[in-house]
C-alpha cells in the first residue's frame, strides 16, 4: 500500500455547547412575530395560566436579544419560541396574580433561524403514551388525587380520566404487548371488559396469530358466556331489577350505564321466569280459562284453535273532549310552525307529551263476552325487542259449546255414532235413533238408502260443478277457507282442506320471524272479516270482488306450504328419501315461480343459524364461495367458535346462502315448457276452441 492510498484519520466531531440560560424580568419580553403558530389548538390560554398559577413554570421560554440598528442589544428580548406560555404569564400579570418584573427562566439563543426554533418546538415533540398516562395516572390517585381532580388539572373528560385508570385491570403481559407496539390501544382497551388476567392472556395468544383481531372479536370471546344488556330477557325485567337483586353487569371502557354484559345468566332465567308468573296471573285475573306464557312460544301454537272477537271500548265523554282539545292543540302548534323552522325546545317538548298522551287514548282496551272469555285462553311471549307479546281470545277445541243434543264424547267430532246424531238430510232435522211404536207412523228413512241418494247427488253435484268454473272456484274457496279459519266447526260439502305442517320449535324464534309476523297479521286481519258460520261465509265469499275472493285464496293455499325437510317412513319402517325428494322439489318450483330470494327477503348466516352448526370445511366453504380464496385463507388457522364468528363477520351483506336455501340453477340446455299438444294450435298457441266437453266424451 502506497503513502498516498493510505487514510488520514477522522476528524472529530465538535462538541455541542447548549444555549445558556437565565432569568429575565417578564417587562422585559416581548413576543416575537416569528413564533409559527397562529391558530389556536389544545388548551385555552386561560386554562394555561391557571395551570402556571398552580404548579410554576415548568418549561423555559425561547428567547432572543433584540438588537437595534447598530446591532447593539436593546435589553428587551423576543420569544420565538414559547408564545403560548407567554400569553398565559402576560395574563396573570393582567389579572395581577403575577408581578411585572418576575423572573422568568429563559433559554438565551443566539444562531440559528428563529422560525426554525419555534417549529423544531412544536414539531419534534411527543404526546405522552397512553400508557404512561394511565401510570401518571395510577401515581396520582395512589398520592391521594380523585378522578375529578384530575381530569381538572389536565383539562380531560373525567371518563377519559376513567378509562386510563381501567387498564390497571389489564394483565401486564398485555401491556407490555402494547407499549412495544403489539396491539392497538382499541384491542387493549377491549380486555379491560374482565378482570381476569389469565382468561385476558388466553384470548391474546388464541387471536394474536398472524393476523389482525378487531377489538369487537376480543371483547365478544371474553363475554361469550355472559347476557348482553341489550338481549330482549335484559330488556324485560330491566337493568335495574337485576343489580338490585346482586347480579353484577361487566362494563369496558366504551359501555354507557344501559351497555354492559350480566354475568349471572342462572339469576336472569330466574327474574324472567318471576315476572312472567306475575304477568300470567294478572292476565288470568282478567277472567280467561288458561295464560300459556314463555320467552318463546312454538310456531303455529295458535292453530285450530277459535279466535274470538272482542268490543273495543269507546271513550267516554271525558275522554273523547279531552282528545279533541289535543287534537286541537296538536295542529295549531303544526300551523304556528309550518315554514319548517326549528321548534323551541319547550314547544318539542309540548308536542311529545301531546303525541305519549293521544297514545294512550287512542289505544282502548277491549272487552269479551264473559261466557266465551271463560273459556278461552292468551298466548304471551317476548318480542325481540323484549316488549310483551300479549295474544287474547284463543278457544281450544276441548273447550268449544256442545251443540244441542251432543254430549261431551261426540264434542271432539269422532266419538258420536250416526243413529244418535241429529243430522240435517233434505233441509230437514232428523233424529237417526227415533222411534214409534205405532206402525202407521212415518219412520226415517233407513240409514242404506240414505247412503245410495246421496251418493248419486254428490256424482250429479260433481258433474255440474266441473262445467261452471266459477262455482267451483267458490267451493274450493269455502272449504279452503273453512279450513284454514274454521276448523273447530263443521266443513262444507267440498272435501278439500290446507294440511298444515307442524312447525312448532323446529326453528328457534321461529314465532318472532319477520315472515310469520306477516302472515300472524294477515290471519288475523282475514279472520275479523270473515263470519263465522258456514252458510254466512258462502254468502260473504260469493259478494266478495275477485281480487278479493284471490287474495284470500293466496293466504289460504298459502298456509299449505311444507318446504320442510322432514324424513318420512316407508311401511316397512325405513326412512323414505323419495317422497322428502318430491316435495323439496315442489318447493323450488314453488319458490321459482314466486322469485324467493331468502337473502333479499332478509335471511343472513349467523353463528347461531348456520355457521356454529357446521363443520369447518363447510364454513371456510361458506366463506371462499362469497369472499374468494384469499379471504378464506386469513380464517383457516381460527378454532371452530372464533371461526364461525369471524365468518359471520366476513358474511355479512354478501348474499351467501346455504344450499337448501337458494332458488334452484335452471338449466340452460333445458327448453321451456310447452303446452300439451291437445291444448295448443297449429302455431303452439292456445287453442280458444279447445272444449273440455267434447274432450270428455272422445
Amino acid at each position: 500500500m502506497t503513502k498516498s492510498q493510505t487514510k488520514s484519520p477522522a476528524k472529530p466531531l465538535p462538541k455541542l455547547v447548549l444555549s445558556s440560560s437565565r432569568d429575565i424580568p417578564f417587562s422585559q419580553l416581548v413576543l416575537s412575530q416569528k413564533n409559527v403558530r397562529r391558530v389556536k389548538v389544545g388548551i385555552s390560554i386561560e386554562d394555561l395560566a391557571d395551570d402556571i398559577y398552580r404548579r410554576t413554570l415548568l418549561q423555559s421560554l425561547n428567547v432572543r436579544a433584540i438588537v437595534d440598528a447598530d446591532g447593539e442589544e436593546t435589553g428587551q428580548f423576543e420569544v420565538p419560541a414559547g408564545g403560548r406560555r407567554f400569553r398565559a404569564l402576560e395574563l396573570l400579570v393582567k389579572t395581577k396574580r403575577m408581578a411585572k418584573d418576575q423572573p422568568v427562566p429563559c433559554v438565551l439563543r443566539e444562531a440559528g433561524i428563529a422560525e426554525e426554533d419555534s417549529l423544531a418546538e412544536n414539531v419534534m415533540r411527543e404526546g405522552l403514551h397512553p400508557l404512561d398516562q394511565f401510570r401518571a395516572f395510577s401515581a396520582l390517585i395512589e398520592a391521594g388525587l380523585s378522578e375529578e381532580d384530575i381530569a381538572a388539572r389536565f383539562f380531560v373528560s373525567v371518563s377519559t380520566v376513567r378509562q386510563r385508570l381501567r387498564l390497571a385491570s389489564v394483565a401486564p403481559s398485555l401491556l407490555d404487548a402494547y407499549a412495544d407496539d403489539g396491539m392497538t390501544l382499541e384491542q387493549l382497551m377491549a380486555f379491560t371488559v374482565t378482570d381476569n388476567h389469565a382468561r385476558q392472556e388466553q384470548i391474546w395468544e388464541q387471536v394474536n396469530q398472524g393476523h389482525h383481531a378487531p377489538a369487537y372479536q376480543i371483547r365478544r370471546l371474553l363475554t361469550e358466556d355472559a347476557i348482553a344488556a341489550s338481549d330482549r330477557r335484559v330488556r324485560f325485567i330491566g337493568l335495574d331489577a337485576y343489580t338490585e337483586a346482586g347480579g353484577y353487569v361487566m362494563r369496558d371502557l366504551f359501555s354507557s350505564d344501559d351497555d354492559g354484559w350480566l354475568q349471572d345468566p342462572a339469576l336472569v332465567e330466574l327474574l324472567v321466569s318471576e315476572k312472567f308468573s306475575e304477568i300470567a296471573r294478572e292476565i288470568g285475573a282478567e277472567g280467561w280459562k288458561w295464560v300459556e306464557a314463555a320467552i318463546d312460544l312454538p310456531f303455529g301454537c295458535e292453530r285450530g284453535k277459535r279466535r274470538i272477537n272482542g268490543t273495543t271500548v269507546p271513550l267516554t265523554d271525558e275522554e273523547q273532549a279531552r282528545l279533541d282539545l289535543l287534537v286541537e292543540e296538536y295542529d295549531a302548534i303544526g300551523e304556528e310552525y309550518r315554514d319548517g323552522c326549528d321548534l323551541p325546545d319547550e314547544v318539542d317538548a309540548r308536542l311529545t307529551e301531546i303525541d305519549a298522551e293521544l297514545t294512550a287514548l287512542n289505544c282502548r282496551p277491549v272487552s269479551y263476552e264473559p261466557d266465551e272469555q271463560a273459556r278461552a285462553g292468551v298466548f304471551v311471549s317476548l318480542a325481540h325487542d323484549g316488549r310483551l307479546r300479549i295474544d287474547r281470545g284463543y278457544v281450544r277445541p276441548d273447550d268449544e259449546p256442545l251443540a244441542e243434543g251432543q254430549n261431551a264424547d261426540e264434542a271432539g267430532g269422532d266419538g258420536g255414532t250416526f243413529e244418535s246424531a241429529t243430522v240435517m238430510v233434505g233441509g230437514q232435522m232428523q233424529d237417526a235413533g227415533m222411534t214409534d211404536d205405532e206402525d202407521d207412523a212415518i219412520r226415517p228413512l233407513p240409514d242404506r238408502l240414505i247412503s245410495e241418494l246421496t251418493a248419486e247427488r254428490t256424482v250429479a253435484l260433481r258433474d255440474a260443478v266441473a262445467n261452471d268454473p266459477q262455482a267451483a272456484f267458490l267451493a274450493l274457496l269455502h272449504a279452503l277457507t273453512l279450513s284454514v279459519f274454521r276448523s273447530h266447526s263443521t266443513h262444507g260439502c267440498v272435501q278439500i282442506g290446507v294440511t298444515q305442517a307442524w312447525l312448532g320449535n323446529v326453528a328457534p324464534n321461529l314465532r318472532e320471524s319477520s315472515w310469520s309476523k306477516k302472515v300472524q297479521a294477515r290471519h288475523e286481519k282475514w279472520g275479523e272479516k270473515l263470519p263465522d258460520e258456514p252458510q254466512a261465509l258462502w254468502d260473504a265469499l260469493a259478494a266478495m270482488p275477485n281480487d278479493a275472493q284471490m287474495a284470500l285464496l293466496a293466504h289460504c293455499v298459502s298456509l299449505g306450504v311444507n318446504a320442510l325437510f322432514e324424513p318420512t317412513k316407508g311401511y316397512d319402517g325405513r326412512i323414505s328419501a323419495h317422497g322428502v325428494a318430491q316435495r323439496i322439489a315442489a318447493a323450488d318450483a314453488l319458490a321459482t315461480v314466486v322469485g324467493l330470494d331468502m337473502a333479499q327477503a332478509g335471511w343472513t348466516p349467523t353463528v347461531d343459524n348456520y355457521l356454529g352448526r357446521v363443520t369447518k370445511p363447510r364454513i371456510i366453504e361458506a366463506v371462499r364461495e362469497a369472499k374468494g380464496d384469499a379471504t378464506a385463507v386469513l380464517i383457516e388457522h381460527l378454532k371452530k367458535g372464533d371461526m364461525a364468528r369471524e365468518a359471520e363477520r366476513l358474511l355479512d351483506g354478501t348474499g351467501w346462502l346455504p344450499e337448501p336455501l337458494r332458488l334452484p340453477v335452471a338449466d340452460p340446455e333445458v327448453e321451456s315448457a310447452e303446452l300439451p299438444d291437445f291444448l295448443s294450435d297449429e302455431d303452439g298457441e292456445y287453442d280458444s276452441e279447445f272444449d273440455p266437453v267434447a274432450i270428455a266424451a272422445e
